[in-house]
């Protein structure tokens, strides 16, 4: 089963090999112990039935396959976002090659983060002596400007006290005592990712500004505060720069990790790239604003700064789809006193008119869409913009704040006046709905992909083609240089959906005689 270097195969031609499948014919007959085929089909059919839904939603004390990610995979973005600055983990050694592989996958890219690797005798005895040592040694090595410490379940379940730690270790020397050094508690076993970028980002805020406030006046720099929130589509933070650029803004976006994610192959090596200042970052307070850009999940940020920074940050939603762009605009342009230019007026007409171009083939086309909450709120309106129906809507991460935004927003549009809204459920919850009430797309992230085979295998009537949108995307390349927000995010968004409609289209009329009735190209 040697490769040969005259010619090299890549997994799936490599494993059609007959010296493969004899090794995995005698691997299932030796060792599986497995059902024959006939049972393991009865038992298929069974799960995507109504009978097993029922039994399926009501389990209680098992995930499978969760929508979502843990709070310190989200502090870790946030920490990327900062100029010169590590992301620390205190923690496991596994956890933060965890975190590492997910972003890798993802982005495409080199991902620094650091563990203090814990183990069993700190889980005992606590884990100072590693946040020493594990300090040290990342300052030394790796030379940040500031170190972003955030936590995993090993540190949480014992206690560890990262304020005391940390203070503990410039007392005694470890790190300098004017190393920036924010913290934030992020517990895997509550919340997800969206929490902890949360959490970190109101950590860093109260880190750099809290003890700074006394001369500190709102609108005194004249600037408009952007808080991304989890975003990992690079163009968001892009097409937020442009925007604010062609408006005239004075601004700051408080967390930008587009540059260090997207280097260059030229050579060199860039462990840190881009991101906000921390100046920028100590001055927040003296905008006028702040504006979260998702605001269902930055609540303790939306805490902070409305009760530290006495910011009243406007009552927003996530700038997706044209209706939530033109307010976003709108409440810039009010607060800035500037006006909204002409180019972005017409990249506006342009969505306009590809709406209306497209319109004819997605009117009534039914989806089911998971993912973060503030996303899949900005999402279903902008199928609503479009004309389609949603039939289920599954948030793992949301609450019940949220599940209220969302009923209201289905109630608005006759095509997801009837969707479901699903929270607390995962992807197998997932499966069972879009085999009992088949859309005819998912919109997801790349787990999704075996709920579109097992589809498949109940028969190609049956398939319900995924879309990928969301996070993460680990089989699909470059996907998240792309951009979900803004005029630009809604025609990169129909531009996907419109061809993938198309594309399923072209699926089903390829039989010659029988099903070829597409004439679109005779002309």
């Amino acid at each position: 089963m040697s490769q040969s270097v005259e010619d090299i195969k890549a997994g799936f031609p490599l494993f059609g090999d007959k010296d493969y499948q004899d090794m995995m014919a005698r691997k299932r007959e030796m060792f599986e112990e497995g059902h024959d085929a006939e049972k393991v089909k009865e038992v298929f059919e069974w799960t995507t039935s109504e009978e097993y839904k029922e039994l399926n939603f009501a389990r209680k004390t098992l995930t499978i396959n969760p929508a979502k990610a843990c709070q310190p995979l989200g502090s870790v973005l946030c920490a990327l976002g900062f100029e010169n600055t590590l992301p620390y983990v205190h923690g496991s050694q596994g956890c933060v090659a965890y975190f590492r592989s997910y972003f890798n996958r993802h982005f495409k890219e080199p991902v620094a983060c650091v563990s203090d690797s814990m183990t069993e005798d700190a889980a005992v005895f606590g884990g100072q002596k590693n946040m020493f040592d594990g300090l040290q040694n990342a300052l030394a090595l790796y030379k940040p400007d500031a170190i972003m410490v955030s936590t995993t379940c090993m540190a949480e379940v014992i206690g560890d006290d990262l304020n005391a730690f940390i203070g503990n270790a410039k007392k005694e020397g470890y790190i300098p005592e004017d190393l920036p050094t924010p913290f934030a508690h992020t517990p895997s076993f509550v919340g997800s990712h969206v929490t902890g970028w949360d959490n970190m980002f109101e950590g860093a805020a109260r880190y750099f500004t809290i003890k700074e406030m006394e001369d500190k006046e709102v609108g005194s720099n004249g600037k408009i505060n952007l808080v991304p929130g989890f975003e990992t589509y690079l163009g968001n933070y892009r097409v937020m720069h442009r925007m604010m650029q062609e408006m005239g803004v004075d601004y700051s976006l408080l967390c930008d990790p587009s540059e260090v994610l997207d280097t260059p192959a030229d050579g060199e090596y860039r462990m840190y790239a881009g991101g906000t200042s921390i100046a920028e970052m100590k001055d927040a307070p003296n905008a006028k604003t702040t504006i979260l850009l998702q605001p269902d999940q930055l609540v303790k940020t939306k805490k902070f700064v409305e009760g530290t920074w006495k910011h009243e940050v406007p009552a927003t939603s996530i700038p997706m789809g044209l209706d939530w762009t033109d307010e976003f605009l709108m409440k810039v342009s009010e607060i800035s006193g500037k006006e909204i230019p002409e180019s972005l007026a017409k990249e506006r007409g342009r969505l306009v008119d590809m709406m209306t171009d497209s319109h004819t083939w997605l009117h009534g086309v039914s989806f089911s869409i998971y993912g973060d909450p503030d996303y899949l709120l900005g999402l279903t309106k902008f199928l609503q913009e479009l004309g389609c129906e949603v039939k289920h809507i599954l948030a793992n991460n949301g609450n019940k704040r949220w599940r209220k935004k969302m009923e209201k927003l289905i109630a608005e549009g006759p095509g997801t006046a009837n969707a479901e809204i699903h929270v607390g459920k995962d992807l197998w919850h997932f499966r069972s709905l879009v085999f009992t009430n088949k859309p005819d797309f998912m919109i997801g992230n790349s787990y999704a992909k075996f709920i579109q085979r097992d589809t498949k295998a109940k028969g190609d009537e049956f398939e319900v083609p995924l879309i990928r949108l969301g996070f993460p995307i680990f089989d699909r390349h470059h996907l998240h240089r792309n951009t979900t927000l803004g005029y630009e995010g809604g025609m990169y968004m129909l531009t996907t959906l419109v061809n993938t409609v198309l594309e399923k289209l072209d699926d089903d009329t390829r039989q010659m005689g029988k099903t070829d009735y597409g004439h679109d190209l005779v002309r």
